[in-house]
This record gives C-alpha cells, sequence and structure tokens, in this order.
C-alpha cells in the first residue's frame, strides 16, 4: 500500500476515527484528570480562591461599616443643624 492508498481508506472510515479518537482522548484525559499534579493544582487553586475571597469579604464588610459611621454621621449634623435652627 502506497501513501495516497492509506489515506483513500482513512478517508472513507473518517468517522471511525474520530469516534475512536475521540475515546482516545476520553481516556488519555481522565488519565490526566487523576493524577496527583492535577489534583494538588486543582487544590492549590481553589485555596487561592477561597483566601481571595475571604480578604474581599473582610473588605466588603470595613467598607460597610464605614459607610455606616458616615451616615450616623450626617445624620447626627443634620439633626444638630435641625435643633438649633428650631432654637433660634
Amino acid at each position: 500500500m502506497n501513501r495516497d492508498e492509506i489515506i483513500n481508506k482513512c478517508y472513507e472510515h473518517k468517522h471511525a476515527l474520530i469516534f475512536a479518537a475521540g475515546i482516545a482522548t476520553a481516556i488519555v484525559g481522565k488519565k490526566i484528570l487523576e493524577s496527583k499534579t492535577v489534583k494538588d493544582a486543582a487544590t492549590q487553586g481553589m485555596a487561592s480562591v477561597m483566601s481571595a475571597k475571604k480578604d474581599a469579604e473582610e473588605c466588603f464588610q470595613d467598607m460597610k461599616e464605614n459607610a455606616e459611621d458616615i451616615v450616623v454621621d450626617a445624620n447626627a449634623e443634620t439633626k444638630k443643624e435641625i435643633y438649633i435652627e428650631a432654637k433660634e
């Protein structure tokens, strides 16, 4: 068989070759996903995400508390102004 005959045979059975390639990809993918290196990398990534989430929540809580303090101070100033104007 020469090269052209092999290519023609492959072309005739392209669906079977695609199916076989899909199975091979699934098997190799499963092996890769089950490897210790990938698991360690995924665990490290998840830990980083959880740490970033915790930092973001703490930052948000600080901003919320500061905003509440500003609102309380603004309301206190408004009440003082109203009281002073009413007294005069």
